[in-house]
């Protein structure tokens, strides 16, 4: 993987870690947070179970109905 691949890949995570912390925060400060640390809050999302379920699809997709 190159350089601009990984940078698209990091970006598109980024934007996941958005939807995710918008879905249950509705908190611009903690959406930019999440941003920042998508990492990290993605990490922290999968252990607490909050992507478990299908969740971790059904959360994008509500965006676009």
């Amino acid at each position: 993987m190159d350089k601009r691949d990984t940078s698209i890949v990091y970006g598109i995570l980024g934007i996941y870690a958005i939807m995710i912390s918008w879905y249950y925060n509705h908190s611009i400060i903690l959406a930019l947070i999440s941003y920042l640390l998508w990492p990290v809050y993605l990490i922290y999302e999968m252990l607490i179970g909050h992507l478990a379920h299908g969740l971790w699809r059904e959360i994008p997709l509500s965006y676009f109905k």
